[in-house]
């Protein structure tokens, strides 16, 4: 039997836009649940909030998101928690410049002190994402 470590995304209504926008960039099988398709939501203005969202990239990327169930306390965005993208891919450079799009860019990709290429920022659903390209 595996263990994966997945991040789990929590938004206020924006997890189909998150999820859409990540598959632009990310590529892969994009699956997503509403809190209508399981009968969840009596306010039809919920129906078609995501429930669960499930995307795998090509790459091996898995992330999943929600959006807040009705009821439920609003989540706290912010920077305690990097999704970190790290390895000698060159689909990581692209995958910065995607993630860019809309984003607070805290640290450009560019060489670091270790040799590596660095980068920090919080997207425009206000993630934070780190990137480590290895050079050599």
């Amino acid at each position: 039997m595996t263990i994966r470590l997945n991040p789990y995304l929590n938004f206020r209504d924006q997890s189909r836009a998150a999820l859409e926008f990540y598959h632009s960039i990310l590529g892969g099988e994009l699956t997503v649940a509403t809190f209508g398709d399981y009968g969840m939501s009596d306010d039809p203005a919920r129906t078609d909030l995501v429930m669960h969202g499930h995307l795998v990239s090509d790459a091996g990327l898995d992330i999943m998101a929600s959006d807040t169930p009705p009821g439920g306390d609003d989540p706290a965005m912010g920077t305690a928690i990097n999704i970190a993208l790290t390895g000698d891919d060159e689909r990581l450079r692209e995958y910065f410049t995607g993630l860019s799009d809309g984003a607070e860019v805290v640290v450009p990709l560019a060489p670091a002190p270790w040799g590596d290429e660095f980068g920090l920022l919080n997207d425009r659903f206000g993630v934070a994402w780190l990137f480590n390209v290895a050079t050599s």
